[in-house]
């Protein structure tokens, strides 16, 4: 879960696959007469929408330490033996139902621990380091199996498609991880499937107001794309045990927080 803490001690709780969602509604719209849509368009929206399917069963059972009153932010989740069975899991799943949106998953995945494999150069994201060996074979393991499917496809094709996933994920966090979205820079968005998977244009976010945003240049359709996410907010962090956590979470009303990015006025 993304996890945000307010001034007042209460929390703002997204799920994994609510901010997915949310990429998947940037990928839909996507393209115009600057930036071309997606080629492979339905199984590329796919792979948006359900790239965090893989944090399905971790959020139907969220951690709580009743001693630290917290619950961690998806970056703090261990990805132990528990975690990683899920993790493969539901991308066996999503392959399962599309090849190519479950090949996107996968390398969405394991990106996540080599860099994103250079496709953004920013906001930077350094592959991590010391990582344990359990971990170090399920990448191993999934890279083997991307790389056999990847045959059936084009390369040059999936390269552009695997950037344009990790610029919706970045342009989803960038909504559902802040209170208050600043000004952000995010490189490179690819105009074309002529890159190479790491190269195009800047996207420059600018705050027009609170949920209004400018994105120079606009990659949606029209000049206005309106969004939201769901939410929960919970008064308080501190439970006495993780069932009551559990159960405060679960009984929390969802809400709908809407926002706009509109072209460069």
């Amino acid at each position: 879960m993304i996890v945000r803490t307010r001034a007042d001690g209460s929390l703002v709780l997204i799920t994994q696959n609510d901010h997915a969602r949310l990429s998947g509604l940037f990928a839909a719209h996507w393209g115009n007469a600057e930036f071309e849509a997606p080629r492979t368009q339905e199984s590329v929206i796919r792979a948006a929408a359900y790239h965090d399917w893989t944090w399905s069963r971790y959020e139907a059972a969220p951690h709580y330490d009743s001693t630290a009153k917290s619950t961690p932010n998806f970056r703090q989740v261990h990805s132990d033996t528990v975690q990683l069975s899920a993790y493969q899991e539901a991308l066996d799943w999503v392959a399962g139902i599309d090849g190519y949106a479950g090949l996107l998953v996968s390398r969405h995945r394991t990106g996540l621990w080599r860099g994103r494999y250079d496709a953004i150069a920013e906001p930077p994201y350094h592959a991590a380091k010391n990582i344990a060996p359990e971990l170090s074979a399920f990448i191993a393991r999934n890279e083997a199996r991307q790389e056999a499917t990847l045959a059936g496809f084009d390369r040059a094709t999936f390269l552009v498609d695997y950037q344009l996933l990790q610029i919706w994920d970045l342009l989803s966090l960038y909504w559902c991880t802040s209170e208050v979205p600043g000004a952000m820079r995010i490189a490179y968005a690819p105009t074309s499937y002529a890159g190479d998977g790491k190269t195009g244009v800047p996207l420059i976010l600018k705050p027009l107001g609170r949920r209004r945003v400018a994105i120079d240049p606009f990659p949606f359709e029209g000049d206005t794309l309106e969004g939201g996410f769901v939410y929960r907010h919970l008064p308080t962090a501190d439970f006495a045990d993780v069932e009551s956590f559990r159960r405060a979470l679960w009984g929390a009303v969802p809400h709908v927080e809407a926002f706009e990015f509109v072209r460069k006025a």
